[in-house]
């Protein structure tokens, strides 16, 4: 029986864990969290199961929360819909049409301190950023 309850409290720690992790949006998050716990549940009803010898029911539990706990680590990913202009890059960084890589540079990381996700930015307005550089890179 102490198997089991190890068994349990680990489970309840992944859970733990896998939850402090949430930095996504909220829906996305809501969906996260109640997979977990689910995923917990039925994780612990197949090892309860399989250790009183029902074999059966404990595979299709297991199978289960496994099959929960990979589904809800896919990220969406998000395509861009089409390529930065050269107008919209220069603009996006604050840059004139003939400014040099040295100005781009340094608009770049000045926009950057700021938009980062580290210094309380977002992600897609620093991918926006990189985007415009890069865009501005290659002429």
């Amino acid at each position: 029986m102490g198997l089991i309850w190890l068994a349990l409290a680990a489970i309840a720690v992944w859970a733990l864990a896998r939850l402090g992790r949430q930095t996504e949006g909220p829906r996305r998050g809501h969906w996260r969290v109640t997979a977990t716990l689910l995923s917990a549940a039925l994780l612990a009803g197949g090892a309860l199961a399989m250790s009183r010898g029902a074999w059966l029911p404990a595979v299709g539990l297991l199978g289960a929360g496994l099959w929960l706990v990979l589904s809800s680590r896919i990220r969406a990913v998000v395509a861009r819909s089409e390529a930065m202009s050269a107008a919209e890059a220069r603009s996006v960084l604050g840059v004139d049409a003939d400014a040099t890589p040295e100005q781009i540079q340094l608009a770049w990381r000045r926009l950057m301190a700021r938009a980062h996700p580290d210094q309380g930015g977002s992600e897609g307005l620093a991918s926006r950023l990189n985007a415009a550089r890069d865009r501005l890179r290659k002429g």
